[in-house]
Protein backbone atom coordinates (compact mmCIF):
# COMPACT_ATOMS: atom_id res chain seq x y z
CA UNK A 1 0.00 0.00 0.00
CA UNK A 2 0.79 3.05 -1.29
CA UNK A 3 0.48 7.13 0.37
CA UNK A 4 -1.52 7.34 -2.63
CA UNK A 5 -3.71 4.29 -1.46
CA UNK A 6 -3.51 5.02 1.72
CA UNK A 7 -5.90 8.89 0.74
CA UNK A 8 -8.00 6.66 -1.68
CA UNK A 9 -8.72 4.24 1.05
CA UNK A 10 -9.61 7.14 3.68
CA UNK A 11 -11.44 9.01 1.28
CA UNK A 12 -13.50 6.63 0.41
CA UNK A 13 -14.17 5.48 4.06
CA UNK A 14 -14.53 8.36 5.41
CA UNK A 15 -16.63 10.00 2.64
CA UNK A 16 -14.14 13.02 2.44
CA UNK A 17 -12.76 14.53 -1.11
CA UNK A 18 -9.02 13.33 -1.44
CA UNK A 19 -7.71 16.80 -0.62
CA UNK A 20 -8.86 16.46 2.92
CA UNK A 21 -8.01 12.55 3.30
CA UNK A 22 -4.21 13.84 1.95
CA UNK A 23 -4.36 16.59 4.88
CA UNK A 24 -5.10 13.98 7.13
CA UNK A 25 -2.30 11.35 6.42
CA UNK A 26 0.01 14.10 5.73
CA UNK A 27 -0.57 15.49 9.71
CA UNK A 28 -0.41 12.03 11.01
CA UNK A 29 2.86 11.34 9.12
CA UNK A 30 4.21 14.78 10.25
CA UNK A 31 3.31 14.43 13.90
CA UNK A 32 4.79 11.34 13.77
CA UNK A 33 8.22 12.69 12.65
CA UNK A 34 8.09 15.56 14.64
CA UNK A 35 7.76 13.08 17.46
CA UNK A 36 11.12 11.20 16.79
CA UNK A 37 12.75 14.45 15.87
CA UNK A 38 11.81 15.46 19.76
CA UNK A 39 13.41 12.08 21.23
CA UNK A 40 9.71 10.63 21.73
CA UNK A 41 8.42 7.31 20.85
CA UNK A 42 5.28 6.60 18.99
CA UNK A 43 2.63 3.95 20.40
CA UNK A 44 -0.52 3.39 18.11
CA UNK A 45 -2.30 0.82 20.25
CA UNK A 46 -2.97 -2.68 18.37
CA UNK A 47 -0.86 -1.31 15.25
CA UNK A 48 2.85 -1.38 17.15
CA UNK A 49 4.76 1.15 18.31
CA UNK A 50 8.07 3.30 16.97
CA UNK A 51 10.88 4.06 18.96
CA UNK A 52 14.41 5.46 18.79
CA UNK A 53 17.11 2.20 19.22
CA UNK A 54 18.32 2.69 22.50
CA UNK A 55 21.95 1.32 22.92
CA UNK A 56 22.74 -2.16 24.14
CA UNK A 57 25.32 -4.82 24.78
CA UNK A 58 27.06 -6.99 22.16
CA UNK A 59 29.49 -9.10 21.66
CA UNK A 60 32.30 -8.86 19.24
CA UNK A 61 32.37 -11.67 16.87
CA UNK A 62 36.28 -12.44 16.76
CA UNK A 63 37.20 -12.73 20.22
CA UNK A 64 33.77 -13.40 22.40
CA UNK A 65 34.10 -10.34 24.56
CA UNK A 66 30.66 -8.24 25.24
CA UNK A 67 31.19 -4.52 23.71
CA UNK A 68 29.03 -1.71 24.42
CA UNK A 69 26.98 -0.51 21.21
CA UNK A 70 26.07 3.01 21.49
CA UNK A 71 22.60 4.23 20.96
CA UNK A 72 21.74 5.53 17.07
CA UNK A 73 18.76 7.61 16.37
CA UNK A 74 17.46 4.99 13.73
CA UNK A 75 13.72 4.65 14.29
CA UNK A 76 12.37 1.01 14.74
CA UNK A 77 8.87 -0.49 14.21
CA UNK A 78 7.69 -3.23 17.11
CA UNK A 79 4.30 -5.34 15.89
CA UNK A 80 1.67 -4.70 18.41
CA UNK A 81 -0.25 -7.87 19.55
CA UNK A 82 -3.36 -7.61 17.33
CA UNK A 83 -1.17 -6.69 14.36
CA UNK A 84 0.68 -9.59 15.07
CA UNK A 85 -2.35 -12.15 15.31
CA UNK A 86 -4.22 -10.88 12.34
CA UNK A 87 -1.07 -11.10 10.25
CA UNK A 88 -0.23 -14.92 11.26
CA UNK A 89 -3.63 -15.69 11.00
CA UNK A 90 -3.73 -14.54 7.06
CA UNK A 91 -1.04 -16.20 6.62
CA UNK A 92 -1.17 -19.90 8.00
CA UNK A 93 -2.19 -22.34 4.89
CA UNK A 94 -0.20 -20.31 2.66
Amino acid sequence: MTKADLIDELSKVCKLTKRESETIVDTVFHSITEAFAGGDKVELRGFGSFRLRRGRRGRNPKTGSLVSVPAKRVPVFKVGKRLRELVNASTVGR
